[in-house]
């Protein structure tokens, strides 16, 4: 009798996972880009109020559940287009989610919403080595959103790349505080979400190799953190910045790490004697004041705060593509010892972000490190 011929698992190549990034700073290979179309406006909630400016909750408030106009879509897809095609001449592989009609209704059997945008991937999927992600998100009109990815996913966990969901909250009342505002100038920082569950936005997150930063938010409780932190296990370490924002949603506003031994700070929300001693030896960087935006449509449409000129992405240790207005950020990088790549990106304010916002990095060249003694 012959030998039996070796088994399809035997022959095959080990698999190599196409998502691998550990850091902020590794040279950049391949991510994912936002998508524009079927853009909608969120539907009304306590939850997505209290995290976007006044001026776009009191319009988001009457215009829940409609497409954004072309006013909006038109100019930030041609700013997109150009980030993409400047992604790509550096060498960079872009994906992108599939399109989706976001004004589709869709509940649970305590609520129902319609969807919002797939703009910004850095929100809803977590990079962390080889594993990607899904975030248990906060916002009703983002329930969903991770399905837009779901054919980039599967294609990831085929070819070797791990994929896990977070345990999927229900979003009743009992996750909101009843009767939440805002606090005032001076008063002390409180938040809309309780303890009911666990919550996250992956965009409230930056790594370090070994040592992650999160900022407590509007969208990321305690319980979300600590879910996180037991998933990762005792090869990571989770730190937490604390933030003075009086509507707290992202970190990466707030507390950016650029490369070993360099954060970003926003002076406005952090007292930096009040950082994570782990940061003791590294440099500071105290954000310049953005400069102004002068066109009146994005100061009433815009869903982000003012300091969007600290959202930059990282292509690796040196190069870095930020806000082209923002000049003094520019300049200040270069004191630094970066290597800007200006670029615009102003007009995608409305969605949610800017370059790390609508962009999630898959693939970084680089190995797991401890940056900290």
């Amino acid at each position: 009798m012959s030998a039996p011929s070796n088994t399809t698992e035997e022959t095959a190549e080990p698999l190599v996972s196409p998502v691998s990034s550990h850091n902020e700073w590794d040279p950049l290979e391949e991510i994912i880009v936002g998508r524009l179309d079927g853009a909608t406006i969120p539907s009304h909630h306590p939850v997505v109020a209290c995290n976007i400016p006044p001026g776009a909750a009191r319009l988001q408030r009457f215009a829940a559940g409609f497409k954004y106009p072309r006013m909006l879509i038109e100019p930030a897809q041609q700013e997109l287009d150009r980030f993409i095609a400047l992604l790509q001449s550096l060498g960079v592989k872009v994906t992108r989610p599939d399109a989706v009609d976001q004004r589709q209704r869709f509940g649970t059997p305590d609520w129902s919403s319609r969807g919002f945008c797939n703009t910004c991937p850095r929100d809803s999927l977590l990079v962390i080595g080889d594993e990607i992600i899904e975030t248990p998100m906060a916002w009703p009109c983002r329930y969903f959103e991770t399905h837009s990815y779901r054919a980039l996913l599967k294609d990831y966990f085929r070819r070797g790349a791990r994929w896990t969901a977070a345990p999927k909250p229900q979003l009743v009342a009992a996750l909101f505080e009843e009767d939440f505002c805002i606090p005032e100038v001076g008063e002390p920082v409180r938040y809309i979400l309780t303890e009911f569950e666990p919550v996250f936005d992956a965009a409230d997150f930056v790594r370090a190799g070994r040592d992650l930063f999160v900022t407590r938010s509007n969208v990321t409780n305690r319980m979300g953190i600590e879910w996180l932190r037991r998933h990762l296990g005792p090869g990571y370490r989770i730190h937490e910045i604390e933030s003075r924002c009086r509507t707290p949603m992202h970190i990466d506003t707030t507390f950016l790490v650029l490369s070993p031994g360099k954060a970003l700070v926003n002076p406005e929300y952090i007292d930096v004697d009040r950082l994570p001693e782990i940061l003791n030896a590294w440099d500071i960087l105290i954000a310049p004041e953005p400069n102004p935006i002068d066109d009146p449509l994005l100061k009433i449409t815009s869903m982000c705060g003012k300091w969007l000129n600290m959202n930059v992405l990282m292509i690796d240790e040196k190069r870095v593509i930020a806000e082209r207005h923002h000049t003094d950020m520019l300049r200040a990088l270069e004191k630094w010892g970066f290597e800007p790549i200006p670029c615009d990106l102003l007009h995608y304010a409305p969605f949610g972000g800017s370059f790390h916002c609508a962009t999630l990095d898959v693939r970084r060249r680089g190995t797991l490190e401890s940056y900290f003694d």
